[in-house]
């Protein structure tokens, strides 16, 4: 397998770069079949303070873009194994960029995404926000330093939401609560999609992060 790369010139960014010295960072992380421009249509809604970099997935896939095999295309150990190696491609890419501070959002695959950075260095990000996302099954590397840390987890999920299946929400639900400080919010009829009320919600928690 090769390894994954985020090509720079993808990533959308909400400030030039002579502006983004010294600043908090928000990492968007689409879903899957998905692309940067996705998410990053949301920066306005979110808190000014951090630069908003919504960053390109590795592999295309349906017209988009995808960050790990879904369920069917792969067993759980390729799917594990892609999602980590996509991880340490955000991990890289970010080595070069300057901040001082790192949030992570993602939605869907992209909120899978943002629990497994934490997974994969936990003392390198603030909090993380997973969007009708979840956990990927397995024991990682950071998960007993996640245990006592307990980094700042926001996780938004609509009632209506056929999109990610219940054996992955009931993963995601035993793994969160003990691994993190979790804000976990249920939006009544809210399909696989994100709401006015959601996002404001998500604002805050970001808000309280950065305060």
């Amino acid at each position: 397998m090769t390894a994954a790369t985020i090509d720079p010139a993808s990533v959308l960014w909400s400030a030039p770069e002579r502006e983004r010295a010294g600043r908090p960072l928000l990492v968007l992380m689409h879903g899957y079949g998905s692309h940067e421009g996705d998410l990053f249509g949301l920066s306005p809604q979110l808190p000014l303070g951090p630069v908003v970099a919504s960053v390109r997935a590795p592999t295309p896939e349906g017209g988009g873009f995808a960050w790990f095999p879904y369920g069917g295309q792969a067993d759980a150990a390729t799917r594990l194994a892609i999602a980590d190696d996509a991880a340490a491609a955000v991990l890289n890419w970010l080595d070069a960029q300057e901040y001082t501070s790192v949030g992570l959002l993602g939605f869907s695959q992209g909120g899978a995404m943002a629990l497994q950075l934490l997974r994969q260095a936990p003392e390198r990000f603030s909090y993380a926000a997973n969007l009708s996302g979840f956990a990927l099954e397995g024991e990682h590397a950071g998960d007993d330093t996640l245990l006592r840390t307990r980094p700042p987890v926001f996780w938004g999920r609509g009632t209506a939401d056929t999109m990610i299946s219940d054996a992955l929400i009931s993963i995601t639900d035993a793994w969160l609560p003990s691994h993190s400080t979790l804000t976990e919010r249920i939006y009544e009829d809210l399909a696989h999609s994100i709401s006015q009320p959601e996002l404001a919600d998500v604002s805050a928690f970001i808000r309280e992060r950065l305060a």
